[in-house]
């Protein structure tokens, strides 16, 4: 089941699958360990700098890198929805009580709010900051085989949180298809999601309960199911992940110079 049949805006686990098996880009050729490491070097930058104008150069740079990837950007900015909810509904009382010069001025029963140049500021940063993260995550996932993936975890995380991450990231398939399984009967009987938060409340909470209940079912035959097979607590994997070679070393060293760079040009907050 495509998460895409449950919404257009949650990213679709069997797409990114797709792509990141059949996908044939010079960046799917890369070393898995040279895009973890740029991914964690990306994470690093965009939580040290505040500075505007370089979050937005790396955005476009990040975007570019994925456009280059022949990946869906279509789908990418369908998938901006879900972040971009989360960031506004952190920010929107913060952006109000940031100092600075005044931009727009009204009182809301009968109290003064006021939105400054500073709050327009904290909200594009934290917008692009995230928008940095989203895109190069999903570059990253849709450009590495499964294998890798899984290969990098089991090398990176210690026991049993690899056995953790692995379980519950095979298990969100499971999930999306329950969830597609129950909205396709409740579409069929009439309902919608919209029309039942509105209509049907009930019945709505009822998905969701019955969801949650058949969710630990479905874990425990999954569970049976592999202990039949013979797992015995840990899923380990043998496949040779590609090491860097020397133009790819050679990249993480620039990069780095280029964020200490930045960083020494840029080390205000602001534009």
């Amino acid at each position: 089941m495509s998460s895409s049949m449950i919404s257009g805006h949650i990213p679709d686990l069997n797409l990114i699958t797709y792509y990141a098996e059949k996908q044939g880009s010079v960046f799917s050729r890369i070393s898995p360990w040279t895009k973890l490491s740029v991914l964690v070097l990306v994470i690093l930058f965009i939580t040290l700098s505040d500075t505007l104008w370089v979050l937005a150069g790396l955005y476009i740079a990040v975007l570019a890198t994925y456009v280059l990837a022949r990946l869906p950007v279509g789908k990418l900015f369908a998938w901006y929805l879900i972040p971009l909810l989360f960031v506004f509904s952190l920010v929107w009382i913060m952006a109000w009580v940031q100092p600075g010069n005044p931009v727009i001025s009204f009182d809301l029963v009968g109290i003064p709010l006021t939105l400054t140049d500073q709050g327009i500021i904290l909200v594009a940063t934290l917008v692009l900051k995230a928008l940095i993260s989203v895109t190069y995550s999903f570059f990253f996932l849709m450009t590495t085989r499964y294998e890798h993936f899984s290969g990098l975890i089991s090398r990176v995380f210690p026991n049993p949180l690899d056995q953790i991450f692995l379980m519950a990231y095979r298990f969100i398939f499971l999930t999306l298809a329950m969830i597609g399984s129950m909205l396709k009967a409740v579409r069929s009987r009439g309902g919608g999601l919209v029309h039942s938060v509105r209509m049907q409340g009930r019945m709505f909470a009822e998905v969701f309960a019955v969801l949650f209940i058949r969710s630990f079912e479905k874990a425990e035959r999954v569970r049976k199911a592999m202990d039949a097979r013979g797992y015995n607590g840990s899923y380990t994997t043998n496949v040779r992940i590609p090491t860097p070679g020397i133009l790819e070393y050679t990249f993480l060293v620039f990069f780095i110079l280029v964020m200490v760079a930045v960083n020494q040009v840029a080390p205000f907050k602001g534009w």
